[in-house]
């Protein structure tokens, strides 16, 4: 962990999205939000919509996405809610969302991802999650990049998660080319790509006014753990858990997203709506060093890109 002052903030665990929010104008603002259709990416959305965000919900379902937007704008008063398609883990997809959105964009929320799935493959032949939670998200964030830089003090959102503790990203063979297939170390390499895309993006991207952050939301029961029900270790596992609502799950995405706090501040790790220090196993908190490597951070942006270019 670098020897940078940690960012502390007057709220907690049970802090809710709308707390986080109270008092701020995002009047004249736009925001996109990946998975804006379900668990909290409705909330962050909502919160957003609540400030006067224009908001456009990035979504695979549209239809869900027009009954999502509709409920925002019938919760906050707010009809500048659109939906888009976009299916992260399509190269087409992401690139025909890019093409369409036209002038600034001041708030990325990369806040849709796939967990623990049984192994699937992209027509690339790449691992799905790795392809959806951190491929297409930065895929996305490049393409955007002329737009939040004409924003000005954009911030691009990283949704990560404690399962980064999981795994590092494995180079010698991310798409477990050579190596069984395991749904957990999968997504929880996908998930230090995550916060590692928000260390590089922050190198790159803060001179043109773009920071990056990444963030664990909590435990939350949402669609994501659909591949788990059955699970019986997942059950067990959940069994103590403290579960947080989707309101508090969406409190650290909005303080990483609009927070005066974070103003130029980018390429850090947020958990319970503060700053996280770094993990000492075995708690299932803080940040793994791992995920803050700037080496590591570096060499991915470069594989990440490789990627594309096939």
């Amino acid at each position: 962990m670098s020897s940078h002052d940690r960012i502390t903030t007057p709220f907690t665990r049970e802090s809710t999205a709308a707390e986080v929010i109270d008092g701020i104008d995002l009047t004249g603002r736009r925001a996109v939000v990946t998975g804006g259709a379900s668990g909290i990416g409705v909330e962050t959305a909502r919160a957003l919509a609540s400030a006067g965000a224009e908001v456009t919900l990035a979504v695979r379902d549209v239809e869900a996405g027009k009954r999502t937007a509709a409920d925002i704008t019938a919760t906050t008063g707010n009809s500048h809610i659109s939906v888009a398609p976009i299916e992260l883990a399509d190269r087409a997809s992401v690139a025909a969302f890019v093409a369409a959105w036209q002038g600034p964009l001041h708030i990325l929320v990369n806040n849709a991802g796939v967990m623990a799935e049984p192994l699937n493959r992209t027509q690339e032949g790449w691992e799905h999650q790795f392809a959806t939670n951190h491929v297409g998200h930065f895929g996305l964030a490049l393409g955007l990049h002329d737009a939040l830089a004409e924003a000005g003090n954009a911030r691009v959102v990283s949704v990560s998660s404690s399962a980064h503790l999981r795994s590092p990203v494995v180079f010698d063979d991310i798409h477990f080319e050579n190596r069984e297939y395991e749904p957990w170390a999968a997504y929880g390499q996908s998930k230090t790509a995550n916060v590692l895309f928000a260390v590089e993006a922050t190198k790159r991207w803060a001179a043109d006014g773009i920071t990056a952050n990444a963030l664990m939301p909590g435990g939350i029961r949402t669609n994501l753990q659909r591949h788990q029900n059955a699970n019986p270790e997942f059950q067990k596992l959940i069994e103590g858990a403290a579960w947080k609502t989707t309101e508090q799950g969406a409190a650290t995405s909005i303080l990483v997203a609009v927070s005066p706090l974070l103003e130029g501040i980018g390429g850090r790790y947020f958990e319970d709506a503060t700053e996280a220090g770094p993990n000492v196993p075995p708690a299932g908190t803080g940040v793994a060093d791992y995920a803050l490597d700037p080496e590591a951070a570096a060499r991915l942006w470069d594989v990440s890109l490789e990627m594309l270019a096939r």
